[in-house]
């Protein structure tokens, strides 16, 4: 199965593209370091790109800007791709407020290109869409909560699972990005039904893995290790630090997406977390971080003004997925993505 993948050098596609090295499949992975364009330096996804090509047999790298909707046919009719996972974003909804065009257009037209390729040249295809609970906007917010010690919680009973595929994406606030993202979303969907193309879209709870360049706007739980291993300052923008978010590893995403590859669904619409098992609060974050470190914390401060349109609790209600997919598990614990992100802290500062 030739696979290609979209932001190859991130989080989700490095690691899309080790596992189906592992398996004995060919790779394109899509990738023009935007992230470093976006987020600096520290953004860089150079070193993961230079792994992979190191380790992965059967990677092929090629640069390529997902906006560039002539070289996106071109790379199409060239290779006969079976599956596409499409994880090339703009990823913060900070940063989309003061990079509009470049925000809407990787995030939507630059999904809209890889899709009507895909159309075009390979519609037997699967393709999976990586998107984000963000496209639920602050939705989440206006669910009864209740506070307690170190997190908010849900208080109505039928969000005991967490926030369903169900859950309106209307009339909220999304932030750009979110608003972006949903584009991608809706068009993602809409090749499937409309088409009968092989869509599958994913909205991602938080993605995380040892890999991932985590900086202040985005990478949430690698940022916060990297600060609480090095003792650096650390900002809680609002919510008193209990704002709630679930996480899920790499490697859980995309065997995911590779459940669904086997088996898919035209134009289906899968929530991807840790779910309430693997849910925690920042605060909670932090002290498991202090365990993991022997007593290592960030330096703390506190700004009582929220992100706009941030979620004071989310984690996901996979049930639906894994009714569709029994064959899936979470294998990773949220204990164990917490030690493993403080580990690869641990190694950068030795290196460093």
């Amino acid at each position: 199965m030739l696979t290609l993948v979209t932001g190859s050098s991130g989080l989700i596609g490095s690691e899309a593209v080790a596992f189906f090295d592992r398996m004995g499949f060919d790779t394109i992975g899509v990738d023009n370091n935007m992230r470093r364009e976006f987020f600096g330096p520290k953004g860089d996804t150079t070193q993961n790109r230079l792994r992979l090509e190191g380790q992965c047999k059967r990677f092929r790298h090629v640069t390529l800007d997902i906006r560039d909707r002539a070289g996106v046919e071109r790379l199409f009719a060239e290779y006969p791709v079976e599956l596409v996972i499409h994880a090339a974003a703009q990823p913060s909804h900070d940063l989309a407020a003061s990079r509009v065009f470049d925000d809407f257009e990787v995030n939507a037209m630059g999904t809209l290109n890889l899709l009507e390729a895909t159309r075009r040249h390979r519609p037997g295809a699967v393709f999976i869409q990586v998107s984000t609970n963000k496209v639920y906007g602050d939705g989440p917010n206006f669910v009864e909560l209740k506070e307690e010690a170190t997190r908010y919680e849900y208080a109505d009973p039928a969000y005991a699972h967490g926030i369903s595929e169900a859950f309106s994406i209307d009339q909220t606030k999304h932030s750009l990005f979110g608003a972006s993202k949903a584009a991608g979303d809706l068009l993602a969907q809409e090749y499937g039904r409309y088409f009968g193309m092989k869509t599958g879209v994913f909205r991602g709870g938080c993605l995380t893995g040892p890999q991932h360049a985590g900086v202040e706007l985005h990478g949430f739980l690698n940022y916060l290790a990297h600060c609480a291993v090095n003792e650096k300052a650390y900002t809680i923008f609002g919510y008193k630090g209990k704002q709630v978010r679930d996480q899920i590893h790499c490697y859980d995403v995309i065997n995911a997406f590779w459940q669904f590859a086997q088996q898919p669904r035209a134009g289906e619409v899968y929530n991807l977390g840790g779910g309430k098992g693997n849910s925690a609060s920042l605060i909670e974050c932090v002290e498991m971080l202090a365990k993991a470190t022997g007593g290592k914390r960030p330096v703390m401060s506190y700004n009582p003004e929220n992100r706009i349109g941030d979620h004071i609790c989310y984690y996901s209600d996979m049930r639906k997925f894994m009714s569709h997919y029994p064959a899936w598990k979470l294998t990773y614990t949220l204990e164990q993505i917490v030690e493993e992100m403080c580990e690869c802290a641990r190694r950068l500062r030795a290196v460093a």
